[in-house]
């Protein structure tokens, strides 16, 4: 192991291997990355900003210009994602922005400048030469997470501790990208340190997995759970050949099913990572050994006084007691549990996402007045929905372009500033949030909103338009009002249409529950199980009328007139 700020001034031999490339045939060695290193330095030593974002997608590419701007004493700057309206958003905090282009501009300088700085005097860095990531915070923007390099050459010493046996010269392959501590350190500093070979390319379909670890020989797969979940369907997968010396996962837990998949088809089940882009490593496990998480080397942890789980390591760069939002008890042997989040900031496929920062992003689209977004049980992967309150112009466009229209226009302006995989995949239009009466919104009363109703069918859209309520409801397949209406061939019973437009027009017209009589009530086609049917009630105050009617695939198929007695 050679410390990261010594790497460009040890006496490393020149052939020891740094970045597998077989798209050029070659694997880049040790003597190459310290030239090409050199040679950006020289360059980058002569410019005036100060802090670089690294936009970087290629790994290799990336460590060049990470040490380089550490050899010139600039502070690099990782933003989670290089999409436009995140990096306008982080415009006070880095002065340039490094692109890939730019490296390989640089890099292919001349050949002249690559042979002298093969030849130059070792570079020199500092031990706490500073770096920059960005995650997301609770507050709803994102946040700075300022480390240094001894924090990071602390933390890939613990992993080597723990599994440099077991990795030996294995060559890392990675799915995950390096622009999150997890992919950084894991995929780029670790096999940097250790002096063994990471993969060049990023292997995210099963397929390319597969092919890259009969390429590579004996590897190590760096992923996600989101990812892992998913290769056990591979054709072959229980017989890859040579099996990766270990799976290595973090993100977010994986399931129990995931897990004992791996277990029998390779002896094992992936190690699991526990920590944040604050801590670093904390904790790790295996489940099939265990599903309690074991703290790394040199970790110490306990449980405060509010259940949260507080954390001491090197990892954190000072002796103080780190708070996390986690909540944990700890078993009697040391072992942690974890109890679930105390704060709103949850993992998706593996990425971190505040769901405040959400909510703040939406409240910036035109047609949003209020949003609320929050996490949803009972699926086989994460999800979230989001509930928006809609402001008038978001009711014309919801009424206009339908729902499914805007969910897409309110995503697009959402993927400005987040990865795609953290972005709602469910929605929910209102006239208002159920804020309750003490003007709180509870988290239940808002995850309901994707919950079928008591009275059957699940709100998908409303909207207000002067006197006039526009909804759209789902009718759920496995309703009770189906049995026995009609055997073979079920349809939703006239008198619960009925029963749902008084009881929604209740909700919005005062005295609609105090019914005189139904007038003019036709029913015109049938309602089926799965069906999304449009409902439209216009209230005459003068005359106590609510007028209904039901569309189904642009046709009409139930309406009438709701009078109400005068409330005395």
């Amino acid at each position: 192991m050679i410390a990261l700020h010594d790497l460009l001034a040890c006496e490393r031999a020149a052939h020891v291997p740094v970045c597998r490339d077989d798209e050029a045939n070659q694997t880049i060695d040790f003597a190459t990355f310290r030239a090409r290193v050199s040679c950006l330095a020289a360059q980058l030593r002569e410019t005036r900003a100060r802090r670089y974002a690294l936009c970087i997608d290629d790994p290799f590419d990336f460590a060049c210009a990470l040490f380089a701007l550490f050899a010139c004493g600039k502070t690099p700057v990782i933003p989670a994602n290089a999409t436009p309206g995140y990096l306008a958003d982080l415009a006070d905090a880095y002065d340039a922005v490094l692109t890939h282009a730019d490296v390989r501009a640089h890099a292919a300088h001349s050949v002249h400048a690559a042979h002298e700085a093969r030849a130059a005097t070792p570079l020199k860095i500092a031990a706490d030469a500073p770096l920059t990531l960005y995650t997301s915070g609770s507050s709803g923007t994102p946040k700075p997470i300022h480390k240094t390099l001894a924090q990071f050459d602390a933390e890939v010493h613990t992993l080597e501790r723990e599994w440099g046996a077991l990795v030996g010269d294995a060559t890392m392959l990675a799915s995950v990208p390096h622009h999150h501590i997890y992919g950084l350190l894991f995929r780029v500093m670790w096999p940097l340190a250790a002096g063994r070979a990471f993969d060049r390319a990023v292997c995210i379909e099963p397929q390319h997995v597969q092919s890259r670890i009969a390429q590579c020989g004996a590897t190590v797969v760096v992923s996600s759970p989101a990812q892992l979940s998913r290769w056990p369907a591979l054709p072959g997968f229980a017989s890859l050949e040579p099996a990766p010396r270990a799976f290595f996962s973090s993100g977010g837990p994986l399931s129990a099913e995931a897990a004992a998949e791996y277990a029998t088809a390779f002896g094992a089940a992936p190690i699991e990572i526990y920590g944040s882009t604050e801590t670093g490593g904390i904790a790790w496990r295996r489940q099939n050994e265990t599903s309690a998480w074991q703290p790394m080397n040199g970790v110490e942890v306990r449980r405060g006084d509010d259940g949260a789980l507080n954390v001491r390591s090197r990892h954190l760069g000072h002796g103080d007691w780190h708070r996390t939002d986690d909540a944990i008890t700890i078993d009697d042997d040391g072992r942690l549990r974890l109890r679930g989040r105390l704060d709103r900031v949850i993992k998706l496929d593996g990425k971190r996402v505040s769901l405040p920062e959400v909510e703040a992003r939406l409240v910036l689209h035109p047609h949003v007045a209020q949003a609320s977004v929050v996490p949803l049980a009972g699926a086989s992967r994460e999800r979230v929905g989001a509930v928006v309150a809609l402001t008038e112009a978001g009711g014309e466009a919801l009424r206009s372009e339908g729902r499914v229209a805007l969910a897409k226009t309110l995503r697009r302006h959402l993927a400005a500033y987040f990865d795609v995989v953290v972005l709602p995949r469910h929605w929910r239009f209102r006239i208002a949030l159920p804020f309750d009466a003490r003007g709180k919104l509870p988290v239940a009363a808002v995850a309901a909103a994707f919950e079928p109703r008591d009275e059957g069918f699940e709100l998908l859209s409303e909207a207000r338009s002067g006197d006039q309520l526009h909804y759209e409801l789902r009718v759920p397949p496995a309703l009770v009002h189906f049995e026995g209406h009609f055997p073979g061939l079920p349809i939703l019973p006239g008198v619960v249409q009925l029963d749902w437009a008084i009881r929604l027009a209740a909700e919005h017209v005062t005295g609609v529950r105090d019914i005189e009589s139904v007038d003019r009530l036709k029913f015109t086609a049938p309602v089926m199980p799965g069906a999304v049917i449009n409902l439209k009630l216009a209230h005459d105050a003068a005359r106590r009328r609510v007028q209904f009617a039901y569309r189904v695939d642009g046709r009409d198929c139930a309406s009438g007139v709701i009078v109400y007695r005068e409330r005395t």
